[in-house]
């Protein structure tokens, strides 16, 4: 997959390594990334016109939705222009010359400890939650403990000179992760970066929420089905204010110009007391997952 996005800068979130580093590498590869510790960090660069846009996770195919980025959406008011799909591939990263039997431990983010946790409780190791899997893979390139590893991708393993142990250890093998390119809002916010891709239809993103009575989420399911919209997803999320309500964050299949599109956004208004459209979109294909190498293959140190 090739891009055009020449003096650019894209936030993301973690560290030279990650998997969202490794998606934007991939589909923006004249871009300049911009590394952040958090999420909320990235967000917030993109308000600020720090970075133009940020590349953010927001679902996994095994672990579900990233919620922190649902509710970052809403916060910012932060605009979805485009989405990018990365098949991840985890592998056990340790330090040169460290054994299998030598591993008592293993970090990773949150996320990537579940995606593998067959393996995990095969081989005996304790999860270790970290904020990122590439800060995973630095932390044990840092301590160089022979009973420590780390769960990260192969760019990780690269950059941080550390030796695949293991490779496609994720329980679940195609292993799937969505990531937004939200830019910020307003007459005056960037040109979004041309990705080169076949066409496989568009997609509309949107959050809103309905009256806390009866038949309210019904009639508002009814507008989509009434001009015949497929709804690829439904996720609903607390309201911070007033508590015990909830917030809805619907995937539609069309962009918002299209005519059936349009007619169930507007009957959507009139059955919700709140509705944004956070951003229509190319729908995206898994990028290719590099070639499989060998495990045990030491990596040469590289600069991060």
């Amino acid at each position: 997959m090739a891009s055009i996005a020449s003096e650019i800068t894209i936030g993301y979130q973690g560290e030279p390594g990650a998997y969202s580093e490794e998606a934007l590498h991939a589909t923006f590869p004249t871009a300049t990334p911009r590394a952040f510790r958090t999420l909320r960090h990235a967000f917030h660069r993109v308000a600020d016109q720090t970075v133009e846009f940020a590349l953010v996770p927001v679902e996994n195919s095994q672990a579900g939705s990233v919620l922190e980025t649902y509710d970052l959406l809403l916060e910012y008011r932060a605009l979805v222009v485009a989405e990018v799909a990365l098949q991840v591939d985890h592998c056990l990263l340790v330090v040169p010359g460290a054994q299998r039997a030598q591993l008592k431990r293993v970090l990773s983010h949150p996320q990537a400890l579940a995606q593998c946790e067959a393996f995990i409780v095969r081989e005996g190791l304790e999860p270790i939650p970290v904020y990122d899997t590439a800060g995973g893979a630095r932390q044990v390139q840092q301590e160089a403990r022979p009973d420590q590893a780390a769960i990260a991708g192969r760019r990780a393993a690269e950059l941080y000179g550390l030796t695949i142990d293991a490779e496609r250890i994720q329980t679940v093998q195609e292993n799937i992760t969505r990531f937004f390119l939200i830019s910020r809002r307003g007459p005056r916010r960037p040109r979004p970066p041309r990705i080169k891709r076949p066409r496989y239809g568009k997609k509309t993103s949107l959050v809103c929420a309905v009256p806390n009575e009866p038949g309210a989420l019904h009639r508002l399911l009814a507008c989509f089905n009434e001009f015949g919209v497929n709804l690829s997803k439904l996720e609903s999320r607390p309201r911070r204010d007033p508590p015990w309500e909830y917030l809805f964050y619907l995937d539609l299949d069309g962009g918002r110009s299209e005519k059936p599109v349009a007619a169930a956004l507007r009957a959507a208004r009139h059955a919700t007391t709140f509705l944004q459209v956070l951003g229509t979109y190319a729908r995206a294909l898994p990028l290719s997952a590099p070639p499989k190498r060998r495990s045990r293959k030491r990596r040469s140190p590289a600069e991060p």
